[in-house]
């Protein structure tokens, strides 16, 4: 028998056009919603806020350029009054560490822990929401209610019966699955925690965003032949790209600055940054002034990734808001 040959079916001109319509929809979305929340008094109270929020970091990088004497007796605002400025705050945080590996090493592992762990969530989410919205299966309400109620599980009532489950490994079928995970030792088992932690919450939020999406425009490229993999790939991926962004910039921040699944399951040569910023200070916190200098070194690519997304972040966040 022979095999058949899966043919491409190209998009119609009204399908096309049902597109188009769909992203003008969502972009009118956003500027009316847009309008409603601007305000002179909106304004105000965002400026105040923000001053409130950032004076206390201000204060962190003025002490990180600060000698370690000048941060230990005096306060960051009498700076004018005792002027210090040196970059051996920063020079010492990089060559600071344990006897496994630095600070530099320590942020390369926080980049190679962060990057999966963001990618491999919104990849199986993404494709998770379109099924929940779109596709037609048996008992599909009630998995996505479990899948909704697994929120408020508490992440740490997860991490032993992760670590026994990676340690002990799982046969299914004669297939021995996570028998080569050893916490401690690799990233597999970290990005494999924070991808269960991350699910739940990024399947809801883009399951409600993908299922706004006219469902004319999905019938018509239905009509056109499409099958599922090219509707979401030519339709659904496209007009959801701000919510993906919005979630992967959340995703990114949460398992860069986590802690708790890396003191479990990262430790020895994979351990992250912010696991070597909680022993910097040294046994007793005597060398707290180090600390303010590897804040600011860990959150160097943050800022980086927020603000290169932060048009499809504030497209995200609005778009969805009022109905259109």
């Amino acid at each position: 028998m022979s095999a058949v040959t899966p043919i491409d079916v190209p998009m119609s001109d009204s399908t096309s056009r049902q597109l188009a319509r769909g992203e003008a929809r969502v972009e009118a979305a956003t500027k009316r919603t847009k309008r409603r929340l601007t305000s002179r008094t909106a304004t105000i109270a965002a400026l105040v806020i923000a001053i409130l929020w950032t004076t206390p970091t201000f204060g962190l990088f003025l002490s990180s350029f600060r000698p370690a004497g000048e941060v230990a007796t005096t306060g960051w605002w009498t700076i004018f009054s005792n002027w210090g400025f040196t970059f051996d705050n920063y020079l010492q945080v990089l060559e600071a560490g344990n006897t496994q590996l630095t600070m530099g090493q320590a942020f390369l592992n926080s980049i190679a822990i962060t990057l999966p762990a963001t990618v491999i969530p919104l990849v199986i989410a993404s494709l998770a929401a379109y099924a929940f919205a779109w596709i037609d299966f048996k008992g599909k309400d009630w998995m996505f209610i479990g899948i909704f109620a697994l929120q408020i599980v508490p992440l740490q009532m997860a991490l032993v019966p992760l670590l026994s489950l990676f340690s002990r490994g799982v046969n299914i079928g004669g297939v021995e699955l996570f028998s080569g995970l050893n916490a401690g030792t690799s990233y597999s088992q970290v990005w494999i925690a924070h991808t269960i932690f991350a699910l739940p919450l990024a399947i809801f939020l883009l399951h409600n965003f993908v299922s706004e999406i006219p469902r004319e425009l999905i019938e018509a490229a239905r009509v056109d032949g499409a099958s599922h993999g090219q509707i979401f790939f030519r339709i659904i991926l496209p007009l959801t790209m701000p919510a993906i962004a919005s979630f992967g910039i959340f995703q990114f921040l949460w398992v860069w600055n986590d802690l708790l699944v890396a003191l479990v399951f990262a430790d020895g040569t994979v351990a992250p940054i912010t696991k070597l910023l909680a022993e910097v200070t040294g046994k007793y916190g005597q060398d707290w002034h180090l600390l303010t200098a590897g804040a600011f070194i860990s959150i160097v690519v943050p800022l980086i990734v927020f603000f290169s997304l932060q048009r499809y972040f504030v497209r995200g966040l609005l778009a969805g808001s009022t109905k259109g």
